[in-house]
């Protein structure tokens, strides 16, 4: 049940992407697509809360709250509210938003759901972490479709590892913009490639400090490698590639500023 709201929320907002602005159900098409995408998210909040990941519940629970209200909004085509600030297109805004959740849901989600397309990411990956590992000269072998081993102790590579999540978010948020071709590549370019090229470098390093015990016993190799270097240098690397393609496609901030003036004017009218 949960992956058919899933999928309908997805095929109503890529739907509602591909129409002409000027037609009267692309609106209805988008509020029902975000409208069946809260309801996809506020199914999540119970299997993060089973494994205690309270932060997971609460950016669930407002994902959930966000897009019920963009839906109602866009189903009511409520004009007071969507209504151009500042010389900022509101209505552009939501569309391009619209598109960017519909590309990077499709994106992401393929591969999460569709078992598929996840075992062949997930073989690629470990694939390419053995064999980079190799090129620094790290004896990683492969045992398995998902799992290596180094110095004898086992990793398993998950979907987690393959950087899935980050490439979707560039990929909706590039193919948001409408840009001209040229733009559009160099933004993809400088983004979804080397996100995943610095992901399997973080592969690499991440195993072989756990398993040579670079800080201490295994586990805390793992966690100083993993939830502290590792993920620092995710967000440094995430913060400088933001804003490089942001530099190239400036639409994008026009996005932003809008959504930002579309809850602020929700928020003003409710009180």
């Amino acid at each position: 049940m949960i992956e058919n709201i899933l999928w309908l929320a997805l095929g109503l907002l890529i739907a509602a992407s591909l129409i002409p602005t000027e037609r009267w159900f692309k609106f209805t098409l988008a509020g029902a697509g975000w409208s069946f995408f809260s309801v996809h998210w506020a199914l999540q909040w119970q299997h993060y809360a089973d494994l205690g990941d309270y932060v997971n519940v609460l950016l669930t629970v407002l994902a959930a709250i966000g897009c019920l209200i963009l839906g109602f909004f866009l189903v009511k085509q409520d004009r007071r509210i969507m209504k151009d600030i500042n010389g900022i297109s509101v209505i552009r805004s939501i569309f391009m938003a619209t598109t960017a959740s519909a590309v990077g849901g499709i994106s992401y989600f393929a591969f999460s759901e569709i078992m598929p397309l996840n075992q062949w990411l997930i073989t690629t990956v470990t694939d390419q972490t053995v064999w980079l590992g190799s090129v620094f000269g790290i004896v990683i072998t492969r045992l398995d479709t998902n799992l290596i081993s180094i110095n004898g102790y086992r990793v398993e590579i998950i979907l987690a590892c393959t950087a899935i999540e980050s490439i979707a978010l560039f990929m909706g948020i590039i193919a948001s913009a409408n840009a001209p071709f040229d733009r559009t590549v160099k933004a993809f370019i400088v983004s979804v490639p080397i996100i995943y090229a610095l992901n399997l470098i973080r592969n690499v390093f991440v195993v072989d400090a756990y398993a040579m015990n670079w800080f201490g016993d295994p586990e805390l190799s793992f966690y100083v490698a993993h939830t502290i270097i590792a993920k620092a240098g995710s967000l440094v690397a995430l913060f400088v590639i933001a804003y490089a393609v942001l530099k190239i496609l400036p639409e994008i901030i026009d996005m932003i500023d809008g959504m930002i003036n579309l809850f602020r004017g929700i928020f003003r009218n409710a009180g």
